[in-house]
């Protein structure tokens, strides 16, 4: 005998149509998507323009600027953990990559595992006992751990010392080394050119995109949940202490990442590449593009490490200038160059429906034939005496 089967309970119909989502060139989303496209191939195409080693050394240091502030965007920007030892992340990549090539004899590519560990080791060691902490005291640590792996890479007889790490090489595959060149077409591309197609195709590429997907995830709706409201996320059932450590963990290995780029660019490392400074400069271009958006980190990292090379023509003046540059953008862009819920005003907007007037209803236990008449205040007062001189009887 066929089994009726009980009809499925549906969910009921919302109230307000939900408005189509904005379509066309001008929707916000796929306009910037277009013009992160259209600067991506500009930039591809910048070396057929002018190849001079100076422009190319800059902008490949620009670009590694931009992995980093990546980084460091999901722990400030995402997860609102306030950062400034952030450089220690990326002396711990460099190092690590910097010590294997030159004493062990491994790739670059190679020592990309190695690299990827020692963050995650360094992200626990120092996140696990301390992401309890908030605000200043988090601050506080953080600085600490950037100034203790400095020293105790200045130290260290495997590190180099003061004196650092010399003779890094550049990246190798399979037996073929960006330091052979390649010829395609006629064109010679040297080794400083092939690094810089190198970190704008896979460092760029890959930390726009990777940051960007983590942010609008699952993951990344729990760190901004965190940021705004720890207490009232916990209590909706994120787990604030593991979601700051995935964070951390995260933004220590964009970090590692970008110092493998720059020892590879640079080919010697020292303690004095990791000071302080640096950290702060990442930190600023950070909050100057704004925090928690990908195209305002994007311009913020440029701003902070190609402005003072723009002003090198005023000698020593180059610096102060450079601070009153910062002083006026943060005056008149408080939230950043570019926030992370900036629309530019030509762009399309979603139209929000008028809600329509709602209709009278009825009320539990008022006659529906009610006709709106008042009633008179004494009857319930004659009433209320007629039943207490029945009580007295």
């Amino acid at each position: 005998m066929a089994r009726v089967q009980a009809p499925r309970l549906q969910a009921p119909k919302p109230f307000l149509e939900r408005p189509a989502p904005v379509s066309g060139l001008l929707a916000p989303d796929r306009f910037m998507k277009l013009v992160g496209l259209v600067l991506f191939v500009a930039a591809a195409v910048l070396p057929f323009i002018t190849a001079t080693p100076y422009i190319i050394s800059i902008l490949t240091s620009a670009m590694i600027y931009i992995v980093l502030a990546m980084g460091l965007n999901v722990v400030v920007g995402y997860a609102g953990l306030l950062d400034l030892g952030y450089i220690a992340f990326m002396a711990v990549g460099a190092y690590t990559s910097g010590v294997l090539t030159t004493q062990f004899g491994l790739s670059m590519l190679e020592t990309i595992p190695f690299v990827v560990l020692a963050c995650i080791i360094a992200g626990v060691v120092i996140g696990g006992p301390t992401l309890r902490l908030r605000s200043d005291y988090l601050a506080i640590v953080t600085l600490g751990f950037g100034e203790i792996i400095r020293i105790t890479a200045n130290n260290l007889k495997i590190t180099g010392g003061p004196s650092g790490i010399h003779g890094i090489p550049t990246w190798r595959f399979f037996g073929w080394s960006f330091a052979d060149g390649l010829d395609i077409g006629g064109v010679h591309f040297s080794s400083k050119i092939l690094l810089y197609y190198f970190v704008l195709f896979v460092g760029i590429g890959l930390a726009v995109v990777a940051v960007s997907r983590l942010g609008k995830g699952k993951l990344g709706r729990a760190w901004k949940s965190v940021r705004d409201d720890e207490d009232v996320s916990e209590a909706m059932g994120i787990n604030g202490y593991t979601t700051k450590l995935a964070a951390y963990i995260i933004g220590a290995v964009w970090g590692g990442f970008a110092g493998t780029l720059m020892a590879s660019h640079l080919s010697a490392i020292s303690p004095n590449s990791f000071e302080f400074l640096y950290s702060a400069l990442v930190l600023m271009a950070v909050v100057l593009g704004g925090m928690g958006s990908t195209p305002g980190v994007i311009i913020g990292a440029l701003f902070v490490s190609l402005a003072p090379e723009f002003l090198r023509e005023f000698s020593e003046w180059r610096y102060l200038l450079f601070g009153v540059l910062l002083v006026v953008a943060m005056i008149f862009r408080p939230k950043g160059i570019w926030p992370a819920n900036a629309v530019l005003p030509f762009l399309k907007k979603r139209e929000i429906p008028e809600i329509p007037p709602t209709a009278a209803v009825s009320v539990v236990g008022v006659d529906a034939d009610y006709d709106g008449d008042t009633v008179d205040p004494a009857a319930p007062s004659a009433a209320v005496d007629q039943n207490e001189e029945e009580g007295k009887r």
